[in-house]
């Protein structure tokens, strides 16, 4: 099952880290060498060590070696995050700080949100978008009150995303612009769940209270300076994303494992989690061949951006707003064996309309979720569907996202 969780861009391979070839094709030692030249390939957070000694099974997500679940079963680790608090390893995640006083005329340059109109500290899911209106990637831009933009994107865009600014900066500095990218090395680690607050505000010394969803402050965590801790995260829970300098990460991970409401959780846990909360995940759901229109996305969109157009892609997405595009994502509910990436979705009638792009059975509801695109025509909630799923056509039905209610904190 884990070994299908995420595919394409993101796939987890649980095969990446043994032998791929038989005893009768290869000597066992020649099989021994290939898996630790492919482990020996693979990128590690500061964290991968720690991983291996709490039982973490480490798998090849994104280029990084990663774990996926630990002594607890995945759904163990995802009831815990739903219950309680989960702390997950996300330091493969690209983090970028964005300075100069241009740094917003830049950043607005590549994504389509209104940066300009963040107030300090806040921050906003974003999409850079390509001249065709598909997206390159999704991310979250910070504004901060120490005179930079930060950034966070995901891991398997890494490269794409550092080349694509690069490109546009060189452009920026070439036209007399005053701005400039700074790539950060510090780990990041997201603490997610219900009682997140009672385990990190010990050592805080702002008031988490006064910290709601997708607003960040810099500040000491547990006596670790240099840390920037920010209220959002990928399971619909409450929760936070820590950055923190490389050589602490482990000791501060440590001080918040010593409190008995965390447990290690790992990215089968996150997959499962982000699909309850109707999340998308780059490479699945989202793509370059995906407008943020189609994607459903058009919230990322700055009304201000819409007017002026001045977003890569805009005069290829601001049309499709106003008028209907052949196909849309939408959330499934299944019966039956659940239904994975590819799954065909399938007419009353038969004929194949679309394709699911994430599926899993939901711990929290006891049935089958998915998300996927359909011809438009077929996208209300309540539509009467079909997936195909092992040569059988199995009943669907078109569902409102998020399949299980978010609980992003707001200060209400």
């Amino acid at each position: 099952m884990l070994s299908r969780l995420f595919s394409r861009g993101h796939r987890i391979v649980t095969r990446a880290l043994t032998p791929t070839v038989t005893p009768s094709t290869a000597s066992a030692a020649q099989q021994e060498r290939r898996a630790s030249t492919s482990e020996a390939s693979l990128k590690r957070t500061p964290l991968y060590e720690f991983h291996g000694a709490h039982g973490g099974k480490m798998v090849e997500f994104a280029g990084w070696s990663m774990a996926v679940q630990y002594r607890d079963s995945h759904i163990v680790s995802h009831t815990h995050t739903r219950q309680r608090c989960s702390l997950f390893d996300v330091g493969h995640m690209l983090q970028t700080r964005v300075h100069g006083k241009d740094r917003v005329k830049f950043m607005e340059s590549l994504v389509v949100g209104d940066v300009a109109e963040l107030k300090e500290n806040q921050g906003a899911l974003s999409l850079f978008t390509s001249s065709s209106g598909g997206i390159l990637d999704d991310l979250i831009v910070t504004k901060t009150d120490q005179g930079y933009l930060y950034v966070v994107s995901n891991a398997g865009c890494a490269e794409k995303d550092s080349a694509h600014m690069k490109e546009r900066l060189q452009e920026f500095k070439a036209a007399g612009h005053d701005v400039d990218v700074e790539f950060l090395e510090d780990s990041l680690i997201a603490l997610q769940g219900p009682s997140m607050v009672r385990v990190l505000q010990p050592g805080v010394c702002d008031d988490l209270g006064k910290l709601t969803f997708m607003t960040s402050v810099l500040t000491p965590v547990f006596g670790i300076a240099g840390c920037r801790v920010t209220r959002c995260g990928y399971t619909g829970e409450d929760g936070v994303e820590i950055s923190v300098p490389s050589k602490a990460v482990v000791s501060l991970t440590e001080k918040l494992l010593a409190n008995s409401e965390v447990r290690l959780a790992g990215l089968g846990a996150r997959d499962s989690l982000r699909l309850e909360a109707g999340l998308c995940l780059y490479g699945n759901d989202i793509d370059e061949t995906t407008t943020p229109v189609e994607a459903g996305l058009v919230w990322t969109i700055g009304k201000r951006r819409r007017l002026q157009r001045d977003f890569p892609g805009a005069d290829v997405v601001v049309p499709q707003i106003k008028e209907k595009t052949q196909r849309k994502r939408v959330g499934l509910i299944s019966a039956g064996p659940p239904a994975r990436q590819h799954t065909p979705i399938l007419a009353p009638g038969g004929q194949i309309i679309g394709e699911v792009t994430s599926g899993c059975p939901s711990p929290c509801l006891k049935q089958n979720i998915a998300m996927g695109y359909v011809e438009t025509a077929f996208s209300k909630v309540g539509t009467a569907l079909q997936v195909e799923v092992r040569k059988k056509a199995v009943p669907a039905l078109v569902s409102k996202m998020p399949f299980v209610p978010t609980k992003y904190y707001t200060g209400q």
